[in-house]
C-alpha cells in the first residue's frame, strides 16, 4: 500500500568488494533509485607481530560512506534518513567507544583454531540445534573464539557488527540489528542472545549491545558527520541478504530465491525455522529476515569464483572484458564435469584459475584449456550448485518452488540465469540487480511512513517499478 506523501532516503550498501550510496525517491506509485557514490572495498594485509592477517580498511570505508552521504544531502536537500547494510559475521572491537583495531576479514585464516575451540565446548549438532545455523568456518562465534585464544578480546568492552559500527559512527548510538545478529551463531531459536551459548564458548554476555529490529530509529546524524542538516539514522535489515530478500518480488509460498553476488544465497522464505537432522546434514541455515521471516538457505560460492579468476588474469597483464568472456563462454558446450564450487580451496583470495585446474587434475579430468572454457566451467558449476540447493531447500522445508528469483549482480549475468533455469528445470525471474539497496530503502520508507504494509505490499512496489527478465528452461536441462 502506498503512503500518503513523498520523500527521499539514502541506502548505504556495503558489499565485500565495493560499496555505494543510493538515494531512493518514494512517492505514491513511484520508487526510483539514484546512485550518488560508488567506491571499492579492498581488504588489507597487515603484519601483527606474529603473522600477516587480512583486515577490512574500515576507516577508509567510513570516509567513503561519509563523502557519499554528503553528496546525497546535496542532491536531496530534504533527505529524511539513512540506513546501512553490509555483509555478515564481521565486527569491530571497541573499548570506551573507541575502535581497538581494524576488523578482521572473514577470509582470514585465523578461524580454524576458533572452530576447534567452539566444538570442544559444544558439539556441532547441539550448536545447530540451538542456533539453527549452517556450518561456516568464519561465523562470528568462531571468530570470537579465535580472538580469545590469541588474547585479543580481553581489552574490548563492546563488539559491533560492521553495519552497526558505521551506524554508531553516524549517530553515536550502539545497537545490534537482529537480522545480522542472527548470523553470529550467538542467538537462540527465539531470536534473542543465548546466555548459555555465550558462557560455554567464552563470549562475555553483553559484549554486543541490545538487539533492535529493522525500522528502529537510532537517532539523528551527529554534527561531526558534516552533513548540511541532520538525517535520521535507522536500522534496516542490515544483513545485506536480508535486505535483498525483502525486495524480491515473489510469492513466499511458491518461490525460491538466489541472492547472487560474491556469494550465492539459495533458499526459501518461511515463517518458522526448520531445525532438524536433515537440515543439519544438508548444511542449511535459518537466519532472521525482515518482519521476523526466516531465510532458510544455503551459502554457495558465487560470483567470487568469476571475479577472482578475472582479477588473476588482469594481474598477469591481460586485458579482460568480462562481457566478451561471457559471450564466448556461451558458445562453448557444457563441460563434461562440473567442479565443486564449495571446495574450501576456493575460499581465500589467490590464483583461482590454478586452483580450479588443480581440482580437475587431481581427479584425472581434463581442466579447462582456455579462458572461454574456464568461464563456462565456472558459470556452469555455479548454476548446477544453485539448482541442487533450490531442490534441497524445497524438499527440506516443504515449500513447493514453482519459480526461482535471482537478484543481485548475478541477475545481469544472462548465461548464469539461463543455465540455472536449465538445471533447476523451473522458470527463473531475474532482477532487480540492486535488490539489497532497494530492500534497505523499502524498510526506511515504511519507517518514515512513505510506504505502509507488510513485506508483500513492499514487494509489490518493486514488481511495479523495475523491469524483470524471465528465463525458461531449455531442452538442455539436467545436463
Amino acid at each position: 500500500m502506498n503512503g500518503s506523501r513523498a520523500g527521499e532516503v539514502a541506502a548505504v550498501d556495503l558489499g565485500a568488494t565495493s560499496g555505494r550510496v543510493i538515494v531512493g525517491s518514494i512517492a505514491p506509485g513511484r520508487l526510483e533509485l539514484r546512485e550518488v557514490a560508488r567506491f571499492p572495498n579492498e581488504p588489507v594485509e597487515i603484519w601483527n607481530g606474529r603473522k600477516t592477517s587480512l583486515h577490512w580498511n574500515i576507516a577508509r570505508l567510513y570516509a567513503q560512506v561519509r563523502s557519499g552521504l554528503m553528496a546525497a544531502v546535496r542532491q536531496a536537500p530534504e533527505l529524511l534518513g539513512v540506513g546501512i547494510d553490509s555483509w555478515a559475521v564481521d565486527y569491530g572491537l571497541l573499548r570506551g567507544g573507541r575502535l581497538l583495531g581494524l576488523p578482521h576479514h572473514y577470509r582470514d585464516s585465523r578461524t580454524a583454531a576458533g572452530v576447534a575451540a567452539v566444538h570442544d565446548a559444544i558439539s556441532p549438532w547441539e550448536l545447530y540445534a540451538r542456533n539453527g545455523l549452517q556450518f561456516l568456518p568464519f561465523t562470528t562465534i568462531y571468530q570470537l573464539a579465535a580472538e580469545r585464544l590469541e588474547g585479543d578480546i580481553e581489552a574490548a568492552d563492546r563488539a559491533l557488527l560492521i553495519p552497526d559500527l558505521i551506524a554508531y559512527w553516524l549517530s553515536g548510538v550502539m545497537a545490534t540489528e537482529r537480522t545480522n545478529a542472527s548470523t553470529t551463531g550467538l542467538l537462540g531459536r527465539g531470536g534473542h542472545w543465548d546466555a548459555d551459548l555465550h558462557a560455554r564458548t567464552g563470549v562475555r554476555r553483553g559484549l554486543f549491545p541490545d538487539l533492535v529490529d529493522p525500522g528502529t530509529i537510532l537517532g539523528p546524524s551527529l554534527s561531526a558527520v558534516g552533513l548540511d542538516h541532520p538525517v535520521q539514522v535507522s536500522a534496516v535489515a542490515s544483513h545485506d541478504t536480508a535486505s535483498a530478500v525483502a525486495a524480491i518480488p515473489m510469492c513466499a509460498e511458491s518461490a525460491a530465491y538466489i541472492s547472487c553476488g560474491t556469494w550465492g544465497l539459495v533458499g526459501v522464505e518461511l515463517t518458522e525455522p526448520v531445525i532438524d537432522a536433515a537440515g543439519w546434514a544438508a548444511n542449511f541455515t535459518n537466519e532472521i529476515g525482515a518482519d521476523g521471516r526466516i531465510r532458510f538457505l544455503h551459502n554457495v560460492m558465487g560470483l567470487w569464483l568469476l571475479s577472482e579468476t578475472v582479477r588473476r588474469w588482469q594481474d598477469n597483464g591481460q586485458h579482460i572484458s568480462l562481457e566478451r568472456l561471457l559471450r564466448q563462454a556461451a558458445s562453448y558446450p557444457a563441460p563434461p564435469t562440473v567442479f565443486d564450487v564449495d571446495d574450501p580451496r576456493f575460499l581465500p583470495p589467490g590464483d583461482m584459475p590454478a586452483r580450479i585446474a588443480e581440482w580437475y587434475t587431481e581427479r584425472d579430468l581434463p581442466a579447462p584449456a582456455n579462458h572461454g572454457e574456464m568461464v563456462r566451467a565456472i558459470v556452469e558449476s555455479i548454476a548446477v550448485a544453485f539448482a541442487a540447493n533450490v531442490h534441497a531447500a524445497a524438499t527440506l522445508s516443504g515449500v513447493r518452488a514453482e519459480t526461482v528469483h535471482i537478484v543481485g549482480g548475478g541477475a545481469r549475468n544472462q548465461l548464469l540465469c539461463q543455465l540455472t533455469a536449465d538445471h533447476v528445470g523451473l522458470p527463473v525471474v531475474a532482477g532487480p540487480v540492486e535488490a539489497t539497496a532497494i530492500g534497505n530503502i523499502l524498510i526506511q520508507a515504511r519507517t518514515h511512513r512513505l510506504l505502509s504494509g507488510d513485506l508483500e505490499a513492499l514487494r509489490a512496489e518493486v514488481a511495479g517499478a523495475f523491469t524483470l527478465h524471465r528465463y525458461t528452461p531449455t531442452t538442455r536441462a539436467g545436463r
